[in-house]
């Protein structure tokens, strides 16, 4: 007789399912192995580099911030390195947010959930704090045990320091956040001695409660109910996306070690899976991975190195638990083999996108110039005729000089051969072209006027301002129109 496909551990149906369940505190056990190590250095980097960033220096030359990454509002700037965007270069913002989701599509695509089990603000924190629980009230047996205890003075005291560290980690996460707004050095100072502004201290207090609050209680409620994105992924993944799996085709039937070494001898089905619950014991979540993928889950993988423990402790393979997909287990089971397709239209379509949206901001950052020109016509009037006949049309331009030194432009025009542009408050050079000239990293805005003595029988003719960089030559153009009965 054929063996039949096994159930998967599902198996219940939904309806027996209360929909709502009061919340049970989760005490996730400490495992070692080579997800937990992963999960570390990847903590350590991106804690490194959120709470140090901003302390590193980057010269620009004079008359600009040497903070390497440093978000100006003040005088609306934003510091990359060598990047600096202006506000009217908001698109570069957008490419980097268009990335960002391209990013996380395509590992959803490729692993499932594996940004909220590794590089997530909230697992990381989450992670951290967890670490700091541990060290102060042990692991997850002393923990259940102690909160079960009476409020002595030992138990408040481990409280209170536990709470104390998280605070401390929960304020210098906020006070980090807004050294990215400000000179570093200068505001670390500020705030040790309480001169730094009101709103310093406000954002600094609403940062530590929110992670104070998400990383030390709220924790997997986060991520279960708070977050989008689970529900999100779910609408893009595949059956190819590689998912934490409990490989039921070699766990079930589940039994003790020696019960199923017997049956295994006796020829019967005996599974892998000891029933040991370790899988669930390590989990952030509380989630029984046995039961199949779920929207709890979010894929650090855990519970596969704590698998693999017990498994290396009993003499079986590793990987009952591992990446993979319900479609290979279903192979196995049918004995087909098993499709691994990492490189698929899907991946390949995501990477495409983020390919060609970072080579155009790239060609972007490396064609634009540094001076930036902009022309607005008058409304009202469109137009004067003057006392000899001749026509004259008012404008606003508005000059960006993105150097970091002081620069005089010449502004002439194509179009209009015969008209003549004056500058209000402008200088003339010594060829009569007017000039203008415009401060380091500043924007100036000022009237100019076009004087046509031409008769004309268009009512309407287009025209180009031309400003041109007296140093380097570089040239800035911008077309309207010259209006005219």
């Amino acid at each position: 007789m054929a063996d039949a496909p096994l159930p998967h551990p599902l198996g219940a149906s939904a309806d027996d399912a209360p929909l709502y369940a009061p919340r049970k505190q989760i005490y996730p056990q400490a495992v070692k192995g080579r997800y937990r190590t992963i999960k570390w250095v990847v903590l350590a980097i991106t804690l490194g580099i959120y709470y140090f960033l901003p302390f590193i220096r980057w010269e620009r030359g004079p008359n600009a911030p040497d903070q390497a990454i440093l978000v100006d509002l003040a005088n609306s700037r934003f510091y990359f390195f060598f990047i600096e965007i202006w506000p009217q270069e908001v698109y570069y913002i957008t490419g980097l947010l268009v990335l960002a989701a391209l990013t996380l599509f395509l590992m959803n695509a490729v692993a499932g959930r594996i940004w909220c089990g590794y590089l997530c603000p909230q697992t990381v924190w989450t992670d951290l704090f967890y670490a700091v629980e541990r060290f102060i009230e042990g692991d997850r047996r002393e923990r259940m045990r102690r909160d079960k205890e009476r409020l002595t003075l030992p138990v408040l005291g481990r409280k209170v320091l536990k709470h104390g560290i998280w605070l401390m980690i929960a304020w210098w996460t906020g006070g980090a956040w807004v050294l990215y707004f400000a000179d570093a050095p200068t505001l670390v100072s500020e705030l040790a001695t309480f001169r730094a502004s009101f709103v310093a201290y406000l954002w600094i207090g609403i940062l530590t409660f929110t992670t104070y609050t998400l990383a030390g209680f709220m924790r997997e409620q986060v991520c279960t109910y708070m977050c989008p994105w689970p529900r999100i992924q779910a609408a893009l993944t595949d059956e190819y996306a590689l998912n934490v799996t409990y490989r039921y085709d070699r766990g079930e039937p589940r039994g003790s070690v020696k019960k199923n070494d017997v049956l295994k001898l006796q020829g019967l089905p005996a599974g892998d899976c000891i029933d040991c619950n370790q899988c669930v014991a390590v989990c952030p979540t509380g989630v029984d991975i046995r039961k199949g993928l779920q929207l709890d889950c979010i894929q650090c993988g855990l519970c596969m190195d704590a698998c693999d423990t017990v498994m290396t402790k009993i003499g079986r393979p590793q990987g009952l638990i591992a990446y993979d997909t319900d479609m290979n287990v279903q192979a196995r089971i049918e004995g087909r083999p098993e499709v691994r397709r990492i490189v698929r239209p899907r991946t390949l379509f995501y990477a495409g996108l983020m390919a060609v949206v970072g080579l155009v901001m790239i060609g972007s950052l490396a064609m634009r110039q540094s001076l930036y020109l902009s022309v607005m016509h008058d409304r009202n009037p469109l137009y004067v005729r003057l006392s000899d006949g001749s026509i004259r049309n008012g404008f606003t331009i508005r000059i960006a000089n993105k150097n970091l030194d002081e620069r005089r432009y010449s502004l002439s025009l194509d179009g209009l051969p015969e008209a003549r542009i004056d500058v209000v408050g402008g200088d003339l050079d010594q060829q009569g072209r007017p000039i203008v000239t415009v401060g380091p990293d500043q924007t100036r805005e000022t009237r100019v006027l076009v004087t046509d003595t031409a008769s004309r029988a268009e009512d309407s003719m287009p025209l180009r301002f031309v400003l041109t960089d007296l140093a380097t030559g570089d040239t800035a153009s911008t077309s309207d129109h010259f209006k005219a009965p």
